[in-house]
């Protein structure tokens, strides 16, 4: 049967649907809880996209025209301080990174090429002269790039080393006579592959290679490449083409980048963290390569807090659309159609709105609710990320930002993706048309799972650091005191400490310090267990790096155990800090957060005997029970996000059929 063949007409409601039997959900406090500390900078940016200016093209426009579009549309907000905000006062900014970041959330619920541009501009390009460089790179450059007049490029990347940035291959060489570097572009596994804004706009880039002086390597540096002149003509010794079409954001103009003895000034080294002057003389404050490396790319991690905020953006703009549809859209019911006949669901007519199953609440709710988990850790993330930037933390207190972007990022744009696809098939054929802005949303939003780190390889970093930290707790323990705690963790599970344990027998899993508890019984099980499997692939003679390889999967669940307890944690923190007005719903949401983590994961905690088959059963009566109380209250939910309606142009986020 064919899709259209399942649908009936929806019944008309006003735009943000019928809210009418809501349990009392306070739409506005929840907004005001999910925008948080930034929310007059979000504000600014919602005016931006409400703005007829900014109202979404035709997705039948040619390419290059849509191009075209978007950078009027950047050029626009860099007029209006977007681009500048972040940067301080001396460079035309605010010295506001917070406020920043939280506008470039809000630009992901308008058009994601224009998103992505703003970030490779704003974020990348600018961003990188800002943390990478120093004072006299800032005077030169910052107010033109904030401004969006020098389109600039943030060329990383490269075909053949896409996340292992330490061993990129294009190359720079001092030559000490022109007081200049080279840059070269050895082979096409070396060219700068999917940079944006190198295809057509992009006049200057950020250049990420390998430096080389008097025949000595010193690892990967960044300069400022000029690429075009200001008519657009490229520069000597450049070669740039398109990347071609792409399975999306094809407002943004990706290209790939060769340089042929291009000759760069030495002024043009973003020299914060090493230095060459005229003599050739090299010098960093920092003695340790790695260090280096990792404070290069450290200074860098604004990027992945903004994906993870635009994947939230993404997946809240899909769940608007279909929690509205499925309000408005009804099907099946008594089959009387006569309205004194109706069953207890019907709604007057014979049919049922969707929202009313519970197969419905299944897929949309747990979604929504794991929205506002990851808004509370995002908050928490940007406020911590802020107050490094303003003030200032120490070396291991960076590397957990680090960590937790890392981490937030995959996990947030993970679930924007299921997310996006639930919602889709949760509005049937209409979610198939073009109109209903699923077919941008997905296509858009697919690359968050690879670009600014892949999501595998953040999730193995976020494991690693786990595993150090692990490791730290056994330094002054002999091999029997190492064995004696973690046989006591395992034999806690009998003597009744561990939270799975009580859980059939008086826990209540709606407790917040009991699913606090939980999720961290959880996490610390799981690096127990890594760690002894790494361990015994080790005593077999492989070396650490092939035996975190054969545990990979593992690595893998165990960090994003501990990124799930810390959403949690944020979560259960700002619920307790909500309005009166807010919280109730909230506390509602958090406890679907914390029953769904432990429903989907209740085969694993079933085979390591942590959970009885009773319990497990329990969980999904809890998670039944939670939908159905939530259920009055889906659209005040969703129109909590504030997605500015000109940028819902579903027909059917607005009561209307495609």
């Amino acid at each position: 049967m064919s899709a259209a063949a399942t649908q009936a007409t929806p019944t008309p409601a006003a735009p943000g649907g019928d809210s009418s039997a809501g349990a009392g959900a306070d739409s506005a406090a929840l907004a005001a809880w999910l925008d948080g500390a930034w929310a007059p900078q979000r504000d600014e940016a919602r005016a931006s996209l409400a703005d007829p200016a900014f109202a979404p093209v035709d997705p039948e426009l040619p390419r290059d025209a849509y191009r075209d579009q978007v950078l009027a549309w950047l050029q626009e907000l860099g007029r209006q301080g977007a681009g500048l905000l972040g940067f301080a006062e001396e460079y035309g900014g605010q010295a506001d990174p917070g406020g920043r970041v939280a506008r470039f959330q809000v630009l992901g619920m308008g058009d994601l090429s224009l998103m992505v541009k703003c970030g490779v501009q704003f974020g990348l390009f600018a961003g990188a002269i800002d943390k990478l460089g120093t004072d006299r790179h800032r005077a030169a450059y910052l107010r033109d790039a904030g401004d969006a007049s020098l389109p600039g490029c943030f060329a990383m990347s490269e075909s053949g080393h896409g996340s292992d940035v330490r061993n990129l291959r294009t190359t720079a060489c001092f030559d000490r006579a022109g007081d200049s570097f080279v840059l070269t572009t050895p082979d096409d596994r070396a060219r700068k592959d999917w940079i944006g804004n190198a295809a057509r706009h992009g006049r200057a880039a950020v250049v990420f290679c390998q430096l080389e002086v008097a025949g000595t390597q010193h690892g990967v540096h960044a300069l400022v490449v000029p690429l075009r002149d200001e008519s657009g003509a490229l520069l000597p010794g450049i070669r740039i083409e398109d990347c071609g079409h792409k399975l999306g954001l094809n407002g943004v103009d990706n290209g790939r980048i060769w340089f042929d003895n291009v000759r760069v000034p030495r002024a043009n080294l973003l020299d914060r963290f090493a230095a060459v002057d005229a003599d050739g003389v090299w010098t960093s404050p920092i003695d340790s390569d790695g260090r280096r490396f990792f404070s290069m790319l450290g200074a860098l991690v604004e990027g992945r807090i903004s994906i993870a905020g635009a994947s939230i953006a993404a997946a809240m703009k899909a769940l608007t659309v279909a929690t509205r549809y499925g309000e408005t859209r009804r099907q099946f019911g008594s089959g009387s159609g006569d309205p004194q006949q109706a069953g207890p669901q019907d709604q007057g007519d014979g049919e049922t709105p969707l929202l009313d199953y519970l197969t419905h609440q299944r897929r949309l709710l747990p979604r929504i609710a794991t929205v506002y988990a990851q808004q509370a850790a995002w908050q928490h993330l940007v406020e911590r990320y802020t107050r490094s930037v303003v003030e200032g933390v120490d070396e291991a207190e960076q590397r957990e930002i680090e960590g937790l972007a890392a981490g937030l990022k995959a996990l947030a744009s993970w679930h924007a993706t299921a997310a996006i696809q639930d919602s889709r098939e949760c509005c049937g054929g209409q979610g198939y048309l073009s109109a209903n802005q699923f077919a941008a949303l997905k296509a858009d939003s697919e690359i968050f799972t690879t670009f600014e780190g892949d999501n595998t390889v953040l999730l193995q970093q976020v494991a690693k650091a786990m595993l150090t930290e692990y490791a730290q707790q056994f330094e002054d323990m002999s091999l029997p005191g190492m064995v004696r705690t973690v046989t006591d963790r395992i034999a806690s599970f009998v003597a009744g400490a561990n939270p799975f344990a009580r859980l059939g027998s008086g826990a209540d899993v709606r407790d917040p310090a009991w699913q606090i508890e939980a999720f961290s019984w959880r996490e610390q099980d799981r690096i127990d267990a890594l760690g002894r499997r790494l361990k015994a692939a080790i005593d077999e003679g492989l070396d650490p790096w092939s035996a975190l390889i054969r545990c990979q999967d593992h690595a893998l669940e165990t960090a994003g155990a501990q990124l799930e307890r810390i959403c949690l944690e944020q979560f259960t923190a700002r619920v307790e800090a909500a309005p009166a007005a807010a919280r109730p719903t909230l506390e509602q949401l958090r406890d679907l957060y914390a029953v769904t983590i432990l429903h989907a994961d209740r085969g694993w905690l079933l085979e390591h005997g942590h959970l009885t088959p009773g319990a497990s059963k329990g969980l999904v009566t809890s998670l039944n029970e939670l939908c159905a109380q939530l259920r009055p209250d889906a659209v005040a939910l969703v129109d909590a996000f504030r997605i500015p309606e000109q940028q819902l142009t579903a027909p059917i986020a607005h009561g209307r059929l495609a």
